[in-house]
């Protein structure tokens, strides 16, 4: 196991089991890469690592392996699953179709208050734009999208997004690397938010499509600079 594991925090959120506290941040460490694919986990380790009985960890890793991030193999342990460019794509399409419907959906609908919060979301990516902060700017990209969804009636939409986008993301913390990646997305972002505002359906789908379509246009060259990190 890499050392990154031991930078992980002890389980401390009230109201979240400590197996849902373990899931979180290892999955957020898949994420954003610290675990890199390939990388094997030992339960012990963990449990060490965070305070807490092995229990809790076997969970959030069969929950991890549900979501296909780690394989769980019998007799080896458990290692976290390299990218595979055939499930991104998957997940994009699903994902697509979510939040296009969503996006026309915010036209017709969205709550005053949560549109009031957009500006300061867009505010602290240019943020971490600025300081070249990688994991803060992907949390505000993902506020932003939920804001949209929850804005729009529907928060459901995103808890099914937000189950599938893993495979997405880790390939989007390589992208925000490349240069001008996160200005390009804050002005997608911006774009989605102006149609909305002008209760334009079919132009906040365009944007939205737009936006996500970035991710796999990318794609090749991505893979082609990180062949150890794909299948």
């Amino acid at each position: 196991m890499t050392a990154e594991i031991m930078r992980m925090e002890k389980p401390a959120e009230p109201g979240t089991s400590t197996a849902s506290q373990v899931e979180r941040d290892l999955r957020e460490a898949i994420i954003r890469l610290e675990l890199r694919p390939g990388t094997r986990l030992s339960e012990q380790e963990i449990a060490d690592r965070l305070g807490v009985s092995r229990q809790p960890v076997r969970e959030a890793l069969i929950a991890l392996a549900r979501a296909r991030l780690v394989q769980i193999q019998p007799k080896r342990g458990t290692v976290v699953v390299k990218i595979s460019a055939r499930e991104m794509t998957e997940a994009r399409f699903v994902r697509e179709a979510i939040e296009t419907a969503v996006a026309r959906r915010a036209c017709s609908t969205f709550d005053p208050w949560i549109r009031s919060t957009l500006d300061g979301i867009l505010a602290r990516q240019r943020s971490a734009r600025d300081a070249q902060d990688y994991p803060r700017f992907r949390r505000e990209d993902e506020q932003f999208h939920m804001a949209i969804a929850t804005g729009a009636g529907c928060g459901m939409a995103w808890s099914v997004i937000a189950d599938i986008k893993a495979h997405i993301d880790r390939v989007c913390n390589l992208q925000l690397r490349k240069a001008d990646s996160m200005a390009a997305l804050i002005a997608e972002h911006e774009a989605i938010l102006a149609a909305i505002d002008a209760r334009d359906p079919d132009r906040a789908v365009e944007a939205m499509r737009t936006h996500l379509a970035g991710i796999l246009s990318d794609l090749p060259q991505i893979e082609a600079e990180n062949l150890d990190l794909f299948e």
